[in-house]
């Protein structure tokens, strides 16, 4: 009797272009910061744009945006870096360029967002968009799970499982575990209502993962979130009297 043939599906090519472009202007930064405090005596990119919700308040609404571009030591950008690659790409080669970087800063912005509600302390850090993507990649494996098998769930066990375990760490003084928390909710909001929905197409032996998710969806789904946490702040600001 023949052996039933079988079909190797490769995954879609994708150099995670985004990602590297991502951790090299984390680095670059991280070495300005380093720069201003040798040669100015203080650190000058932190200072423009760490979360301060006073600022904030006052109308510097890119500070929203900028910490997660920002680091606070080397273990901080070396952790944040590490997770960053360990997560970028193969989130990326699913969603595609435009996509990922759609759900990296929409992350990353809610997560401060949700920090400047929650949290009166300055903050800075990627950790907020890096919790987004922790969300995403657990919404593309419950939703792809008939696709990878036994392989989806023992992978969606572990994201959970960090996810919780970092969120308890974050329960530690000195740690912005509101932004975490903000940049989850975001990620996983996103991936839920734009992240890929894989199916199989193709004609024996020649079988690829085809994308099933509409691009209108993808932009829905993008500002819907938007929406909700640009809603937010604004709400936030009017009741500090900005």
């Amino acid at each position: 009797m023949a052996a039933p043939r079988r079909a190797e599906v490769k995954p879609p090519a994708v150099t995670p272009t985004v990602t590297y472009t991502l951790i090299g202007t984390c680095v670059i930064v991280y070495l300005l910061q380093v720069a201003s405090q040798n040669f100015l005596g203080g650190d000058l990119p932190a200072a423009l744009g760490v979360k301060a919700n006073s600022l904030i308040v006052q109308g510097q609404i890119w500070r929203l945006f900028t910490p997660m571009f920002l680091h606070a030591s080397i273990p901080h950008i070396l952790f944040n870096m590490y997770a960053l690659y360990s997560l970028g790409p193969g989130l990326e080669r699913y969603y595609g360029h435009w996509r990922y970087l759609l759900l990296y800063i929409l992350s990353g912005f809610a997560g401060n967002v949700a920090s400047f509600m929650l949290s009166p302390n300055p903050s800075l850090g990627s950790s907020t968009a890096i919790f987004g993507l922790l969300g995403a990649e657990g919404i593309f494996l419950y939703q792809n799970r008939k696709l990878f098998g036994n392989m989806a769930q023992r992978a969606l066990t572990q994201i959970v499982l960090i996810a919780v375990v970092n969120l308890i760490i974050g329960l530690s003084p000195g740690i912005d575990n509101w932004g975490h928390v903000g940049g989850l909710i975001a990620g996983t909001l996103f991936a839920w209502f734009a992240g890929p929905l894989l199916q199989i197409e193709g004609i024996y032996p020649t079988l690829g993962m085809v994308d099933q998710r509409e691009t209108r969806d993808v932009l829905l789904a993008g500002l819907g979130v938007g929406v909700i946490f640009v809603a937010l702040t604004t709400i936030t600001i009017l009741m500090r009297g900005g």
